[in-house]
């Protein structure tokens, strides 16, 4: 029987790959590995957040003001990145700019409050070292600040692909992906809002 490309299914038609659907499918896999990371981190925490040694209790540790404080700058960077990408979305890269860049000051300012804070707890003696609850207090929140420097460091590159590529698919996909992380941070500090610093205060 003679072969018929006029009845051939499509399926045998070339199609052209959605590079921003497999891009973001890729970095949905990174985000599983994070969320394992942070998993492990939260069932330590869960077990360690009593076991003082002698040292300070999480009353004194944790700020619930400096969490709240915390939280306003992380939620108002992200609520400016997506204003960010609605502007992405009607083509205005000047508006898509500015808005990440101010994203960027309120996380970098979220950053530097967080520093303080370790700086401060460290003047006072309470070191990772000192015990099992002051350990997993700074690996948690020290990790947390860490993914929010890189995401600022990732704006940033953005900003000056936008502003020397403009919005290709390839810069758009990034975007997205960063979009992803962002929010994914935000949901990571709710959890360590109620668990560190509210149930902390409580003891």
């Amino acid at each position: 029987m003679a072969f018929d490309q006029a009845r051939t299914p499509r399926l045998f038609e070339e199609r052209t790959p959605d590079l921003i659907g497999n891009r973001t499918f890729g970095f949905w896999l990174y985000m599983l590995s994070d969320v394992i990371i942070y998993a492990a981190l939260f069932a330590a925490f869960s077990v360690l957040h009593t076991h003082y040694a002698g040292g300070p209790t999480s009353q004194q540790v944790v700020q619930p003001l400096h969490g709240f404080i915390d939280s306003v700058l992380l939620f108002s960077s992200v609520w400016l990145l997506g204003l960010g990408m609605r502007a992405m979305a009607a083509g205005e890269r000047a508006i898509l700019v500015v808005l990440m860049a101010l994203a960027a000051l309120a996380a970098l300012a979220f950053v530097g409050f967080e520093s303080y804070d370790f700086a401060h707890a460290l003047a006072k003696g309470e070191s990772p070292q000192r015990s099992g609850y002051l350990s997993i207090y700074f690996v948690l929140l020290a990790l947390h600040a860490l993914h929010i420097f890189v995401g600022v460091v990732w704006m940033l590159l953005m900003m000056v692909q936008i502003a020397f590529k403009g919005l290709t698919e390839a810069v758009v996909s990034r975007l997205l992906n960063l979009k992803i992380f962002w929010m994914f941070q935000s949901v990571i500090w709710v959890f360590v809002f109620v668990f560190v610093y509210l149930l902390g205060a409580l003891g």
